[in-house]
């Protein structure tokens, strides 16, 4: 059988290899396997559930279908939801776990949610403290048991023999090319952007990064979950697995990381260059903490990963030295990671070149790609083969996608990994796609002319180090409500945290000294005081409650003078000119993320 539809890989699965444990989570400290027929009978049981209950297509047009979202942490239940949703032709609107009240309100009824799964008591009662203002939501469905809620298990007891037959009718009727998903991004104002991906879309993905998969040879073993299943590169790698015969292992949580890495002993997993940084401080952070020998063997051979390039001819002292130091300090890297890892796919945001050297040395392969959830995402990565990868770019593009670089330097994509469009604004996918082309946004050369490089982004909204947008207009138009705040720039561009440069509205804070008996002579001197950042610090964990976790402003630098037009931080018209700020302050900037 040639696939179709996303969910076609159930009987894809069944007939080419069947697995005992396609999807695997912890439960009461066990892991709880479910096999590949298991699968399939929930998915039917729970897709009949639905349609019992009234969750359906009244016809496949885009507002004839039902929409049915999850706002829950990654778990078997999770991909068994989003295939018993496409079964039955209505359309899953995945929500991130960590989404403010606004936004989650925002989602759901733009979207006209009829139904939501949610993981547990913590966002059940998130979701019920707007319920009055969700008229749509008729059906809130828990995958832990919580007094008074509804558990999800009660739904796959309510189909009858006509629900499944249904069910199967629907599925057949499914084409290619109707959409799949709705799934939320970050605009450049703030307000969340509905993509609508179809089968075709993220399919056409799978099926061209097959062969990038292909090349780990890692068909019937396992890989680590634990990048949020409604990001769409975490969603579209699921579905390469599930294609291609590997076990998918749940990560109970971010904490617990290390721990399931050696019980599962993954062959592959996915990440975002911030928990790569996080591994590599923790890593850091050990050696620092040994004595004698074993502390000089440590940093010696810290040293030689850092000299480390990849498709050159290495000295053979070098290489005797880096095989001495693999045995004595990067096979125990090796082992923390389980042991039998080959690869680490990373993405949504840049990756320090530093780590790829050294991770690299260590013989741990890091496959660093490139894509939006626009392009359903991946337009280009970096290869397991020496040959296709190059450190500081996004590799080599995946089959069937083209790219174009405008005089600009803006990067455009076009295949059928192309989204459907914007959900409910036709303006926005009239601005972002001209005769197919999907304009990305970001600025990119190429290397060897076979390597992508993304060199820079062209609107302001930016990515942290975690692969998270920020829009930095909005928080910095709400903190400047603040009276004793003149002009604030947000920083955190491929960096770990967002964090801000704060001019005083000196004038008012002067006043404020006064009251607060609190002595000075330059405004140098008054950003220096204790109780001065203490004061800005109380002024923006204040505007923080406004955001999400990612946007809050987790530290800040105070600055003596004012930006202006003279002095050329700011246009004309009193924009601030982001990158003049950034070089200007650079120094700064840094210190701000020196741990």
């Amino acid at each position: 059988m040639k696939p179709e539809r996303l969910f076609d890989c159930i009987d894809y699965q069944l007939e080419h290899m069947p697995l005992t444990d396609m999807l695997s989570g912890k439960e009461n400290g066990i892991w709880k396997k479910y096999s590949t027929q298991q699968v399939k009978d929930i998915v039917d049981k729970l897709a009949a559930g639905l349609l019992s209950i009234g969750i359906n297509a009244n016809n496949m047009t885009i507002e004839g279908r039902d929409k049915v979202s999850i706002l829950s942490f990654n778990r078997p239940e999770w991909l068994m939801v989003d295939m018993a949703v496409q079964k039955i032709g209505a359309i899953l609107t995945p929500i991130y776990p960590t989404t403010n009240i606004h936004e989650l309100q925002f989602i759901l009824n733009e979207t006209q949610a009829k139904a939501i799964f949610v993981n547990d008591k913590i966002l059940y009662d998130k979701i019920v403290s707007i319920k009055t203002v969700l008229p749509f939501l008729k059906h809130i469905f828990t995958f832990e048991y919580i007094e008074g809620a509804i558990h999800w298990d009660e739904i796959l007891q309510k189909g009858k023999p006509e629900h499944f037959t249904a069910v199967n009718n629907i599925a057949q009727k499914i084409k290619h090319e109707d959409l799949a998903t709705i799934i939320y991004t970050s605009g450049t104002t703030g307000t969340p952007k509905g993509v609508m991906l179809s089968h075709k879309n993220i399919l056409s993905n799978v099926t061209n990064c097959l062969d990038v998969f292909n090349e780990l040879k890692i068909h019937g073993q396992r890989a680590l979950s634990f990048l949020p299943l409604n990001h769409i590169f975490e969603k579209m790698v699921s579905y390469v697995y599930l294609f291609t015969g590997v076990s998918i292992y749940y990560a109970e949580n971010m904490n617990t990381i290390v721990n399931n890495l050696q019980e599962v002993k993954p062959s592959v997993f996915t990440t975002v260059p911030r928990l790569l940084e996080k591994v590599y401080e923790g890593i850091i952070n050990k050696g620092q903490n040994l004595k004698g020998i074993k502390r000089k063997i440590f940093f010696w051979a810290l040293q030689l990963g850092n000299q480390f390039e990849i498709n050159t001819h290495q000295k053979i002292w070098y290489k005797i030295k880096l095989a001495i130091a693999n045995k004595l300090v990067f096979s125990k890297w090796r082992k923390a990671l389980g042991g039998k890892l080959k690869a680490i796919v990373t993405g949504s945001a840049p990756c320090q070149v530093r780590l790829l050297r050294i991770f690299t040395a260590a013989k741990i392969v890091i496959m660093e790609g490139y894509g939006l959830t626009e392009t359903s995402p991946v337009i280009s990565v970096n290869r397991y083969t020496e040959k296709n990868r190059c450190f500081g770019t996004i590799g080599p593009l995946i089959p069937n996608v083209e790219v174009k670089i405008l005089e600009d330097g803006e990067l455009c994509c076009k295949g059928d990994n192309i989204m459907m469009g914007y959900y409910q604004h036709s303006d926005w996918t009239k601005e972002a796609i001209t005769d197919g082309w999907f304009h990305t946004g970001d600025i990119a050369t190429w290397v060897n002319d076979r390597f992508l490089k993304i060199t820079d982004r062209k609107k302001e909204i930016f990515k942290t180090s975690g692969g998270k947008y920020v829009a930095p207009q909005p928080i910095e138009n709400k903190v400047k409500e603040s009276r004793y705040i003149e002009q604030i720039m947000v920083v955190g561009a491929n960096r770990k945290f967002t964090a801000a440069l704060i001019v005083p509205n000196f004038s008012n804070l002067e006043n404020w000294c006064k009251e607060n008996d609190i002595a000075y002579t330059t405004h140098e001197e008054i950003i220096k005081n204790p109780k001065i950042i203490a004061l800005y610090q109380q002024i923006i964990e204040k505007y923080n409650e406004e955001f999400n976790h990612v946007e809050q402003i987790k530290k800040i630098e105070l600055l003596p003078h004012e930006w202006t037009i003279d002095s050329g931080e700011l246009t004309p018209t009193l924009k601030l000119k982001r990158n003049v700020i950034m070089e200007k302050y650079a120094v700064i900037i840094d210190k701000i993320y020196i741990v």
